[in-house]
């Protein structure tokens, strides 16, 4: 869940890298919250069949529409990639299989975008607990 509230609280940071982990987390965390805001919107009839979605996940979605293009944007830096490279999204099918591919790629050496984030000390999950 930390993975998920870092990029939160990177909402407008375009700046910077992002490792794999904090993008794959962002990004199975925001769709868990999706599914079960869908199943929300159907249980309380919020949801609309002409257009295929629901209040609270359309509310969800647009929330999130910044940080999930922010995180992607660092992501492709760590990757040593141009952030206008999201504009491959714009091809059909191909645009997005290519984007697919190199979200996997591994964090390259320190780069124009700065350090690799995986040399920098990170967060554990016990970090944040108290005794």
């Amino acid at each position: 869940m930390n993975w998920y509230l870092k990029v939160l609280k990177q909402y407008f940071d375009f700046k910077g890298r992002a490792r794999r982990k904090e993008y794959w987390m962002f990004a199975l965390i925001s769709a868990i919250i999706s599914i079960l805001l869908t199943l929300v919107d159907m249980g309380t009839g919020l949801y609309n069949d002409i257009y295929g979605t629901g209040l609270l996940s359309s509310v969800y979605s647009l929330a999130v529409i910044i940080p999930s293009i922010a995180v992607s944007v660092r992501r492709l830096h760590d990757t040593d990639h141009s952030g206008w490279w999201l504009l491959l999204l714009l091809i059909p099918l191909l645009g997005a299989l290519i984007i697919l591919v190199v979200m996997c790629f591994n964090s390259k050496d320190d780069n124009e975008y700065g350090p690799n984030p995986k040399t920098e000390p990170q967060f554990t999950d016990h970090d944040n607990l108290t005794v």
